[in-house]
Formats: structure tokens, C-alpha cells, sequence
């Protein structure tokens, strides 16, 4: 007892530059009583051993915040309470459990449950207490525990116990979604005490992330789930801890949350000027077109616009001009989809690296940015566009399309594809293959690359499929060509060998589309998840985006490097956006400029 005293009243040391007493401490302490440049490597050891409860947890390096930090960068810790956020949702819903694979989740879930930890948006990946008070964690991430926070309560009062986080564990690792379930598995053993809970992983099983991956886990009420079955769909809605609850909805039509107004994690640092929306309403609407017509109806009040066609030609309307509704584009520092044109190198012609380099060069991207992205875009050069993640490329002078076409007919000569009567041929056969496609509108860039290539002598057909049957051929790597794209954080760990290695290649429903085989990429793959320093993560990464760079796995297409949105002008948003953009749960609605 004597020990936590003194740990409690450290946390709120500053620095070593003072003197400090603590009033609480009682003899027999470790280190005494005063805290100066003597008993500072006593102390030091102290935290070394994990005896100090420590603050955020990051992925590399230290954390931002600490313990006398009041709130986010990114939050605004005055922002008023009240009004409506109005959401158009896609399709439909058939459940209000969105940790199981069966069914498809409602839209705002994520804000009925708390976390372990609270991640922050400012930060590539830490984590900040929440339901945990306080983690320990062993040098070399073996194993994690952490310390329930007394405070900590579900939606009807009654306090979240570690018997709750046992079940979660428990329940997550039997049924909850492939990504937890891979991650609950590489634990050994799980140890609980009245107010504790520790992860040990198996040996040689874990990573710089998986603890990580451990605070992020939702708290689950056991109480609430006793004698229902997780593994199904449901309609009910469940016993929550977060920000907000569910109050009503119309089964696959809407989704209403509402505000906990004695929420007990409000003025923690991860929610200080957070959640300030009283209620949140989700619509569903059949597709992207219908609900932006209910936007300009009014029937929604904020808009995210991801299609530039849209935002350039949709909203010259009365509500922009009059100042009803703001249109602005935030830019944001995260990694852009890396999307392209992907070739299946698993297939023969795009088994030669030659004949896909020259493909590439064939790609008019002139045309394509003012055409279809109004010039507004800039050409993927990374496969962590946007980033600090992507290798620096160096600059090389600007060359003509004729010269392009030039090089991109000599590799394919070079290749043996030479053209006969106008078309490209080798060992008498033509060369030809398909673009599959699985939202129609890709057709569009399909279709003026099939023009650019058509003068090269290359014949190709473009198919589109609705969602089931294009998932289903991407996932058995049935296709020539696809346009598709990889997704990456700030932060990037074992998914890379899920996206780039041998292994991946062979196994279906992966996403080494490509079919890449690279034992140089398996081990670039494979140091990113193991670094240990954030140095160490970029310059892997660096070196890997090169090697794929060179390769040539796909044609890249364009990013903005902004959120486009369009939003109701009484609602507000702090002035500083995050490393990873604008983050919708620190908005506020103006109350005094509603009418």
C-alpha cells in the first residue's frame, strides 16, 4: 500500500529539475520519501521494473501526452453540448453486434462501447486509458496487464468488473471477427486479480503490435449477455459503456443514439471535448446517389464526398451560395489508398516485369487527372501515398507521352511481343487479356486505358460484377488485370506479410493480389512488424515501398490528400486537424446560430 502511495503521487511529477516530497509516503518506501538528483535512479529503476503504472502506450517511442495533459491537440475543451448529427448510411443492417462475422452492422456502434484504451488520431498508434486506468507491459511486450479504473460503468450504472474483460476476452477469441481472433489466439496465459488482468503471449508469437491490439479490446457486460448467443445477429441493443446508447431504430432503416449525459469517462483526456452531439442518426439509403438528394433535401446535415466528379459538378446550389451549408476540403497527413490497375503476375503475359513497366508508361495520366479528377489529384507514387511512410522518390525531368510510348514499345519488343499487322504478337498467339471490375465506376479509367493501349497493338475486355461475385473472384486471384487498392495506417505491422508475402500469394481470400514472391519482401515484410523504434518502422518501410516500387506489381492511379465534406453552417469543427484527418466525434453544433 505504501508503494501505490507513493507511485499515485509521482505520476504527477513533472520533471527531474525540482526537489520533490511526498506528503503520502510513509517509511519503508523504496526510495525514500524525496525525489531529487539522488534518488532519481532509484526511481528511474523503478519504472524500468514496471512497477510505475505507465501513461499512453505507443507503438514506438513515447508517448505524447502524459498525465497532466487536460485534452487532445485536435479537441476543443469548451465545445458546447446539443442539437442533431444527421448520417446517411448505404445499403442496410441487420445486426447491433459488430464483433461477430454474421450479418452487417449497424453504422455508430463503435460509440455505444468503451475500450480498454482510447486511440488518439495525432499520434501514428497510442493509446490512452480508459476503461484501464493503467497498463504494465514487459520490455520486450511478452506479456501486458492492466488496472480497471474504479470509475469505469455501463449505461446502467452498474461498474465494469475484470470478471467482464475475462468474458470479452473469452467471447472475442471464440467468435469475434478473423483480425481479433488472430491476435486473442497468440495469448498463453490470462491471470486476474480483484482489479488486474494480464496477457501473456506464447513464445516467439508476438510483436511491437500486439499489445496494442490487446488495449483496444471492448468491454462486454457478462451479465448483460448471460443466456444469449453472441455468435448470431441481433436487433437488440446492447449494454454499452461508451459516449452514447442506442434509444431507437427502425430495423435495416435507421439507427438513433443519444447522448449519456452522466457518461463516466467524459472528462477523461481521450473524451474531453468530445461526443457533443446529443443525438447521432443514422439513415440508410439504397445507394450513394439517392443519399446525396437527401442531403440537399436537408434530410442529412453532413456529407463526407468521396467522388470528385460530385464535388466539383453536385453542389452549386442555393444552400453553398447562401452560406446555409459549408463546403471544405480537409487535408489530412494519413497514407491514401494505394490504388491502381494490379496485374496478376501469377498469369502469363504480367509474369514479365518488362511488359508491366511498359504497360505502366502506357497509362495516360495527363488525361486522366484533368478528365476525370478535374486536375485536382496527384499521381500515386508510393504504396503508402501521403506519408512520411513512402520512399523519397527522386526528381527526374518531366518527359513527353511520345517518349513513354517509345520505351513502352521497345520493353515490349524486348519482351517478344512484336507487332504484326497491327497488333502485338508472340509465338503466333495475340496479345490480349481482361479488366475485371467489381463498381461501375472504374469502367471509366478501364476504358481510357484500353484506348492508350489499343494504339500499342493490345487488345483487352473489360468486365464488371456485382459485389459478391467480384469479392469472390479477387479472392480465388481469378483475373488478368483488377483495379483494387491496399490500405495502410501511419503505423503498419503484421498485415504487411497478409499483403505482400509468398505465403500470402498462395493462400486465397489474402490481399497479395499480384501473386508477389519475393524473399526480400518477405523479410521487409516481416522487420516492419518487428521494429522496435519508429526509425527503424520508416526505414523498413521505405525499403520496402522501393522494392515494391521497382517491381512493378501495379499501374498507381491518383490520391487528394484531403477529406472533401459539405456540412449544415451552424455546425462547427476545432481548428486543428489530426495527422489522420478531420475526427467527426470533436464537432459540435452552434447553438446560438440556429434560427
Amino acid at each position: 500500500m505504501r508503494i501505490i502511495l507513493l507511485i499515485l503521487a509521482l505520476l504527477s511529477f513533472p520533471s527531474y529539475a525540482a526537489e520533490k516530497t511526498n506528503p503520502s509516503c510513509k517509511p519503508g518506501s523504496p526510495c525514500g520519501c524525496i525525489y531529487n538528483e539522488e534518488t532519481r535512479e532509484c526511481f528511474d529503476n523503478l519504472n524500468k521494473n514496471n512497477i510505475l503504472p505507465a501513461y499512453g502506450l505507443a507503438m514506438h517511442g513515447e508517448a505524447k501526452y502524459n498525465e497532466n495533459s487536460t485534452h487532445l491537440d485536435y479537441a476543443y475543451p469548451y465545445a458546447p453540448k446539443g442539437g442533431t448529427l444527421h448520417h446517411a448510411a448505404i445499403g442496410t443492417f441487420d445486426t447491433l453486434n459488430p464483433y461477430t462475422i454474421k450479418g452487417k452492422a449497424a453504422q455508430g456502434l463503435n460509440l455505444v462501447y468503451d475500450r480498454l484504451m482510447a486511440r488518439v488520431w495525432d499520434e501514428p498508434f497510442t493509446m490512452y486509458p480508459l476503461i484501464a486506468q493503467s497498463y504494465d507491459i514487459a520490455e520486450d511486450r511478452s506479456w501486458i496487464s492492466f488496472t480497471l479504473d474504479p470509475r469505469a460503468r455501463f449505461h446502467d450504472g452498474s461498474a465494469i468488473t475484470i470478471e467482464d474483460i475475462k468474458f470479452t476476452f473469452d467471447t472475442l477469441r471464440e467468435f469475434g471477427r478473423p483480425n481479433m481472433r488472430r491476435i486473442y489466439d497468440l495469448v498463453k496465459t490470462v491471470e486476474t486479480t480483484e482489479n488486474t488482468i494480464k496477457f501473456t503471449f506464447k513464445e516467439n508469437s508476438y510483436d511491437q503490435e500486439a499489445t496494442l491490439i490487446l488495449a483496444m479490446m471492448p468491454v462486454f457486460s457478462k451479465t448483460d449477455w448471460d443466456g444469449k448467443n453472441f455468435d448470431s445477429t441481433s436487433l437488440t441493443p446492447p449494454l454499452g459503456s461508451g459516449p452514447y446508447k442506442i434509444t431507437n431504430i427502425s430495423a435495416g432503416r435507421r439507427v438513433e443514439l443519444e447522448r449519456v449525459k452522466d457518461y463516466w469517462a467524459a472528462d477523461l483526456l481521450p473524451n474531453k471535448g468530445h461526443n457533443n452531439f446529443d443525438r447521432i442518426v443514422y439513415d440508410y439509403f439504397r445507394d450513394d446517389g439517392v443519399a446525396l438528394e437527401a442531403f440537399k433535401s436537408g434530410a442529412t446535415n453532413l456529407r463526407l464526398e468521396s467522388d470528385i466528379a460530385r464535388w466539383n459538378t453536385a453542389y452549386d446550389i442555393p444552400a453553398i451560395k447562401n452560406g446555409t451549408l459549408v463546403k471544405e476540403s480537409i487535408i489530412h497527413q494519413r497514407p491514401e489508398k494505394a490504388r491502381g490497375l494490379i496485374f496478376n503476375t501469377r498469369r502469363a503475359p504480367f509474369d514479365d516485369i518488362r511488359v508491366r513497366e511498359a504497360l505502366g508508361l502506357l497509362l495516360d495520366e495527363e488525361w486522366l487527372n484533368k478528365n476525370l479528377f478535374y486536375g485536382q489529384h496527384k499521381r500515386i507514387n508510393s504504396y503508402f501515398p501521403n506519408s512520411e511512410l513512402a520512399a523519397p522518390q527522386p526528381k527526374i525531368e518531366a518527359i513527353s507521352r511520345r517518349l513513354k510510348m517509345r520505351q513502352a514499345y521497345d520493353l515490349l519488343d524486348q519482351a517478344g511481343w512484336k507487332i504484326v499487322n497491327g497488333k502485338r504478337m508472340k509465338d503466333g498467339k495475340p496479345f490480349t487479356f481482361e479488366i475485371l471490375l467489381g463498381a461501375p465506376e472504374d469502367e471509366k479509367i478501364a476504358l481510357a486505358f484500353k484506348r492508350a493501349i489499343e494504339k500499342a497493338g493490345i487488345t483487352t475486355n473489360i468486365r464488371v460484377l456485382d459485389v459478391a461475385a467480384y469479392r469472390g473472384r479477387l479472392n480465388e486471384y481469378d483475373f488478368d488485370m483488377t483495379i483494387y487498392f491496399w490500405s495502410n495506417t501511419l503505423s503498419p505491422g503484421t498485415e504487411q506479410m497478409l499483403y505482400w508475402t509468398c505465403e500470402a500469394a498462395d493462400a486465397p481470400a489474402r490481399w497479395n493480389f499480384p501473386g508477389i514472391c519475393d524473399p526480400q519482401i518477405d523479410a521487409l515484410a516481416a522487420a516492419i512488424a518487428q521494429s522496435k523504434t519508429r526509425e527503424e518502422l520508416v526505414n523498413a518501410t521505405h525499403t520496402l515501398d522501393q522494392r515494391l516500387i521497382n517491381g512493378h506489381y501495379m499501374i498507381p492511379l491518383f490520391y487528394q490528400g484531403a477529406d472533401n465534406y459539405v456540412y449544415q453552417s451552424t455546425i462547427r469543427h476545432p481548428e486543428k486537424t489530426p495527422i489522420y484527418g478531420a475526427v467527426l466525434e470533436t464537432w459540435w453544433m452552434d447553438q446560438n446560430s440556429i434560427k
